[in-house]
Formats: C-alpha cells, structure tokens, sequence
C-alpha cells in the first residue's frame, strides 16, 4: 500500500483559539482584543467567524495547571475557559463548523469522557471532536489529588487503553437500539445495548454508557505528539495529527513516518489528515506585514541583563545544559542566543547588524535561525536592509511556525505544502485577536478558494464528512450480522 498522500485530496483548515494570540506580546498591541477571553459571546463571534470562512473546525485547547510565569510567554494559557462548556454555548449558535475539545486521559476515566464527548456530539448535531493530550506539566497532579503526574511510559500506556475503552463505549448502543414502540410498549431493544465489560492494567468498566450513540458513530479524534509513542498513537488511533514540522522536509519527513505507521496499524493512509500549526502575519501588502511584525516584537520584554539574562556566563556555553525555553524571561538575552546559533554575541548590541564573518561562525541551527529571521523580515546580511542582532533575538523568542506576507503570500506558502505533501492542511491560529483573524478569513481564505484549494461551502453537515471520512458501522451491529443475528 503506497505511503503517498492521495492524489485527490482537499485543503483542509482549522482554526485553533487561543484568546489572546500566539505572539507573547501580541495583546499589547492597542488594537488587540485581550480581555474577553471569558466572554461567551466573544467565542460565538469568533466562531461564527470561522464558519463563514468554511472552516473545518474551531479548536479549544487546555491545560490542566497554571503560574504567573505564562504572563511572559503566552497569557492564552495562564487563565483559560473550560473546553466542554464553552464547546457547548458555542454549537448552539453554529450549524456546521466542527467543534474540538481537548481532554486529558491522565486526568478523566473513560466513561465520562465518552458520555461528555458524545453527549457535546448530539448538541452540535455530529461536529464534535476530541483532541487527545498527555499532559507535560507535572504541576496538574496537585490539582487532582495525584501524588505524581507519571513519566511519558506510564501517561502513554493508560491512554492507549483509554482510547479503546471510549471506542467501545461510544458503540456500546446500537443505531437501531431506540425502537420506541408505543403500541407494545417497547422503547428499546436490550440485545442491541452491550455492556463492554472491560477488565485491563489501568481501568476495569462495565459500561454500557447511558446514551445513544453519537452521531457520527465515533468522534473524529486529534492528536499532537513527536515522540515514537505520541506517533504509534496518532497513527493508530487519530483522525487528523498537528505536527510540529517549521520546513517543508521536515513536514514531509513526519508526514511520511505517520503514513507508514498507519499502514502498519491497519489503516488507509488516506484516513489520516496532517495539520502542522501556522500563525499566519497578514496584512494588505507585504511590507505592511512586515512592519506589523516589527511593531508586535518592538512590545516584547527582554531581560534586564541583556548579555546574560542575570545567569552565570558560562551557563550559556556551547554544551551547557539545555536552554531554558527560549520565550521565558531569562532566555531572552544575548548568551542565550549565543547558544542558539552557535556563536558568541554578548558584546554586541542589538541593534548592532550581523556581518558575513560572524554569520559564517553559525552552526547549522544558527543558520536556519537566520534564514527564518529573513524570510519574516525581509533584512538579509551584508543587504541593503542590514539584519540586526535584535531581529535575530526576536526570532529565538518567536518560535513556532511563523509566516509573514500578504495575503498572496500566505496563500503561496499554504499551496507549496500542501501540494508537496508536506501536510494536509494548517491548523490556524492568531499572532493577536480579532483583526489578525479576521484579515486571515476575509482575505487570504478567498485567494485559496480562488484557486480552488479550498471550500467555497459546506459539502456535509458533520465534522467526519469535512473530512471526507464515512461514518463507521457500529462494531456490534458488525458482529452481530456476521453471526447471523439482527
């Protein structure tokens, strides 16, 4: 079976919230919208936003524990609003756009995850999604009564036999299940309600769960991960993978690896669709975006010391232990570049341009460093436009898959990856709300339906046939029709 993503394929786009944007300075800016994160019909707006741009999904994330420290690095997650209810308001007032939940299975047993998730299936009429998380922060233990939050092996192995059992509970009752006879008084039949009776290492449930099946018969399932578990798991179990991919090799790299695991669980390369993360910068012409750029990373707090962010010097060595993550505060600093790229900047300043000599000392890691400071920028070495060691600083700060142009631009960007195979699609998100977003689904999504990459309308009413996947048959349904039953 060929690995080759299907040549027939479609564009596919969701759009992840993040209420104040993926930038750490974005809700700075004066225009910003950063203080109605809490606010439900801001999420309706939004949401409706996203319909009208045909979407495929509208996406909340979570995490299950919070610090003061995420003032600094991305104020979306040091307060956020509670997936399920917030999924919930929003369907009542969309008709077609999907909608996805984040839960962790370390934190949930399976049977109220199934019952929330199909239960959120039925409100929204068959749009509902669950993304499937481990959980990094050791700090949510404290919050759950845990004494520790398990290392990856541990996480890993209960959410393999979490997946099963959320299977098998959401098909634990039959489509035909509910006959509702009133002339016999028959309201169901009781051989098409199977209890799963589940007996493994992590949970023993009896089930069956106490609802109809969900619309779609299984949920579309989501997961992001590039460890070989988080892979195994994505490919055997996940209807569409965020990956993490910043160039087109290494999208079509993780791309390819998914594809064969895949084929090795069983399943179609085609089941799968691949949406690495984008935050576009779009504005009405390139330099626009360009400048807009300069004004969100002119917003950004760097470290007081700025040759070493208050740390010993030779904590910033090459060889020293690993970095700290490079958008917190003391990361934002010249040793902590120096160690990114390589070679030694803290006698210079920032605003100090880089010469051929010093960029020549970069490691390939400094290299591709500077290569993405240039395509967001539009400065170059030794150019007309000098880079700066301050537009280098702001790159390391800025991670993340980062494109900046107009909106021809980002749609140019969009078409060579997903035509190369290197993805499926782009999971959106804002470097700042609403303007950004909006720019986004006015303005670069009709240049992708203009050249027929995208949906002009809705084909389907359910998430699954967005994604062009057919409703599954119920497993007992299966079995029960090759013994020959009803």
């Amino acid at each position: 079976m060929s690995v080759d993503p299907a040549p027939d394929r479609s564009l596919h786009l969701g759009y992840m919230y993040w209420s104040n944007g993926t930038h750490p300075a974005g809700w700075r800016l004066p225009e910003a919208v950063h203080d109605r994160g809490f606010d439900g019909g801001y999420l309706v707006e939004l949401a409706q936003l996203a319909e009208s741009a045909k979407f495929d999904f509208f996406f909340f994330g979570d995490r299950l524990a919070t610090g003061p420290e995420y003032q600094f690095t991305n104020t979306s997650v040091l307060a956020r609003i509670e997936p399920f209810t917030a999924a919930s308001y929003i369907a009542t007032s969309t008709s077609r756009i999907g909608i996805v939940v984040t839960a962790n299975p370390t934190y949930y047993e399976p049977f109220n995850l199934a019952r929330l998730t199909a239960s959120l299936d039925h409100i929204s009429a068959g749009r509902a999604s669950w993304n499937i998380v481990t959980g990094a922060d050791h700090r949510a233990a404290a919050n759950y009564t845990r004494t520790e939050h398990g290392d990856a092996a541990t996480r890993y192995d209960r959410a393999d036999e979490f997946v099963g059992v959320v299977r098998d509970l959401w098909d634990s009752w039959e489509d035909d299940a509910f006959v509702r006879n009133a002339e016999t008084g028959e309201f169901v039949v009781a051989d098409r309600i199977h209890p799963v009776h589940h007996r493994g290492r992590s949970f023993r449930i009896r089930g069956p769960l106490n609802m109809a099946r969900p619309p779609q018969g299984q949920l579309v399932v989501l997961h992001a991960g590039t460890s070989d578990r988080s892979r195994d798991l994505g490919a055997r179990e996940a209807d569409v993978l965020f990956a993490a991919a910043a160039t087109i090799e290494q999208g079509k790299g993780y791309a390819a690896d998914i594809r064969r695991r895949a084929v090795r669980f069983g399943r179609a390369p085609s089941e799968l669709a691949i949406l690495p993360g984008l935050t576009p910068i779009v504005a009405a012409t390139r330099q626009a975006a360009r400048e807009l750029y300069d004004r969100l990373n002119d917003l950004i707090v760097l470290d007081d010391d700025i040759r070493y962010g208050g740390a010993d010097p030779v904590e910033w060595t090459a060889g020293a232990a690993a970095p700290r993550e490079a958008q917190g505060p003391g990361s934002r600093n010249l040793g902590a570049l120096s160690q990114r790229v390589g070679a030694d900047l803290t006698d210079r300043r920032l605003g100090d341009a880089l010469d051929d000599g010093t960029a020549a000392r970069f490691t390939a890691a400094g290299r591709a460093l500077l290569n993405t400071t240039a395509a967001r920028t539009g400065r170059a070495v030794g150019g007309s436009a000098p880079l700066t060691v301050r537009d280098l600083l702001n790159t390391h700060i800025v991670g993340g898959h980062v494109v900046v142009g107009d909106p021809v631009d980002i749609a140019d960007y969009i078409q060579a990856w997903f035509e190369s195979g290197a993805c499926d699609g782009f999971n959106i998100q804002s470097a700042y709300l609403t303007e950004q977003f909006r720019t986004f689904a006015e303005h670069v999504v009709p240049e992708l339906q203009r050249r027929g990459l995208f949906r002009t309308e809705y084909t389907g009413h359910t998430l699954r046939e967005h994604l062009g996947l057919s409703r599954p048959t119920n497993r007992w349904a299966h079995q029960n029709t090759r013994a020959g039953g009803q």
